[in-house]
């Protein structure tokens, strides 16, 4: 029996969708095999140009493509093979065009405490901040400096409440943001290592000017700490350390895949609120491709100052909801401001870099004299063998506290959290009886990590 008409109809309809279809699969097709040529000409040059020259060359390289598709074509039609091209070009220019300042914009002045900056031997100029002691006959003689973690990073308005805290119990306290974190002057990329923080802590301390100083060292913060306890010329300038879940102390230790603290509320908290740079196609590309290694951290593709202006506190996810125990998970305050919080992830790659290259530390730690205090939280998210290995190798470690209820951020504002650790920090520097068990003690690390605590 014949075919109708109308059956005709609907089957020439079908063809012309679907040889609508294939061509616009050909198209996207051809996007986004511009789009991958791009990024890897992005990994290949290390952004050379702000992006341009990757640019330039997958545009150069589509044009060919666009030509050779319509050699054959009619003088009209052979313009259409260029339109996934100008499409590619379209969508590949934002990740060269800067959306944030490319000039250094440092966090306003904190209105509780003034900022002072000291340029020190090495070359840095750090921001300071001071806290003298409460009036009360507990008032220390020896100075107190925190290390803060990032390890480029301002110090939060959450730990200046701790600070703030330790000064009302009779504590002189100090903290310097390191260089190239908040209000400190920015460093040439290749200048942030590890080596440069401990030496800057060094001069810090000379700068000081008040004889040995204990320091508290916080998660990068007492990596550096840790480093400096191994570096005996370093170490004379310290009277007391207190290394708080310390991050990997060198090369050996990073490489270290062991097992974290309980559980953390990183995967149950909800997403930050505010707004996002790994939204921007330019800084998705930027921070996405350095934390793969296909970007180095001083690459031409953005500036340091821009990428730190570009980053948010958002930007950290799940970073942030790790620091805290599962059961806080709907609870987690804010560490910071939006105006106040400064990152630079470019740079603290790059220290971070350093660690995982520099040898073994070990030898060195173990003749260390300097008392030392170990912190380590439950919930801790870093790795427990990079805390142990401080405890294994440092003779001078001479109590453990493991906070339990709180996790990598042990000041948290949480419930009674700020003073427990305040109350941990205290009876170590005055040499009184430590408020928690000995725990786990040197001997009992075998134990510690079998019972993943």
């Amino acid at each position: 029996m014949p075919t109708s008409a109308p059956r005709l109809a609907r089957l020439a309809r079908l063809v012309r969708l679907v040889r609508i279809a294939g061509h616009l699969l050909r198209a996207l097709a051809v996007v986004l095999a511009l789009v991958v040529v791009f990024l890897a000409l992005i990994a290949l040059t290390d952004g050379a140009g702000a992006g341009l020259a990757a640019w330039a060359a997958a545009l150069g390289a589509g044009t060919v493509l666009a030509l050779w598709r319509g050699r054959r074509r009619s003088r009209w039609s052979r313009l259409t093979p260029f339109l996934p091209v100008i499409v590619a070009a379209a969508l590949t220019a934002t990740v060269c065009v800067p959306t944030a300042p490319t000039t250094r914009r440092p966090p306003p002045a904190l209105p509780f405490v003034s900022t002072q900056h000291w340029s020190l031997a090495t070359g840095s100029r750090v921001a300071v901040y001071h806290y003298p002691p409460a009036d009360s006959g507990s008032r220390r003689p020896v100075p107190l400096v925190y290390l803060n973690g990032g390890p480029v990073r301002g110090i939060s308005v959450q730990d200046h409440r701790f600070l703030r805290l330790l000064a009302r119990q009779g504590h002189d306290v100090y903290a310097y943001e390191q260089a190239g974190g908040g209000r400190s002057d920015l460093l040439p990329m290749d200048q942030y290592t590890i080596s440069r923080s401990v030496r800057d802590l060094a001069a810090f301390l000379d700068r000081l000017g008040r004889g040995r100083a204990d320091v508290l060292g916080f998660s990068s913060g007492a990596v550096v700490l840790t480093r400096a306890l191994a570096d005996p010329g370093v170490a004379a300038r310290l009277h007391r350390a207190i290394v708080a879940e310390p991050g990997p102390m060198d090369g050996p230790t990073a490489r270290i895949d062991g097992h974290r603290g309980r559980a953390s509320a990183r995967g149950l908290a909800p997403a930050p609120a505010g707004p996002r740079s790994t939204r921007v196609p330019r800084y998705a590309v930027a921070f996405g491709l350095m934390r793969l290694g296909l970007l180095t951290p001083g690459t031409a593709l953005i500036g340091q100052a821009e990428g730190d202006n570009a980053f948010t506190a958002a930007d950290l996810g799940g970073d942030t909801a790790s620091a805290y125990c599962a059961r806080d998970a709907h609870r987690i305050p804010a560490e910071d401001t939006a105006r106040t919080f400064s990152f630079s992830p470019a740079a603290s790659l790059r220290v971070q870099q350093t660690v995982k290259d520099s040898p073994s530390i070990a030898a060195r730690l173990r003749l260390s004299r300097t008392p030392a205090m170990l912190m380590i939280a439950e919930c801790s998210s870093q790795v427990r063998q990079w805390a142990t290995a401080v405890l294994a190798n440092d003779p001078a470690v001479r109590r453990t506290q493991y906070m339990p209820g709180v996790g990598h951020h042990m000041w948290n504002g949480l419930d009674d959290n700020d003073a427990r650790a305040a109350a941990v920090v205290t009876a170590f520097l005055r040499d009184e009886p430590a408020p928690l068990p000995n725990h786990p003690t040197r001997d009992g690390i075998p134990a510690f990590l079998r019972a993943h605590e």
